[in-house]
């Protein structure tokens, strides 16, 4: 048996096509997320990647649309999501496939 920490990980990112990483893949990435209440975050889409969200903990909008503990929430690929943390939020990402700089950030 192997241990890793999630904090030697980068952001949250534990699997996927990244170092470093508990199993390098280019099918899929997990991440475990921490966001604050009212932690800014960029509006953004991804040009290649599925996003499956579980919301954990907490409660948040994405655009318009009104998350809470339990949703579990797919975002494919070119749409655009503008979160706001209404509270303290954890959330379990999984985006297929694992590719390297497909978010593109809106100003």
């Amino acid at each position: 048996m192997k241990i890793d920490r999630i904090e030697d990980m980068k952001d949250g990112w534990y699997i996927g096509n990244f170092l470093p990483s508990v199993l390098k893949t280019e099918v899929f990435e997990v991440c475990y997320k921490k966001h604050k209440k009212g932690e800014k975050w960029e509006t953004h889409y991804h040009e290649k990647v599925t996003e499956i969200n579980l919301l954990i903990k907490g409660k948040m909008m994405i655009n318009d649309t009104l998350l809470l503990g339990g949703d579990i929430f797919t975002i494919p690929p070119f749409y655009v999501s503008s979160p706001n943390f209404l509270e303290d939020c954890e959330i379990i990402i999984v985006k297929t496939p694992s590719v390297i700089n497909d978010k593109i950030i809106i100003n």
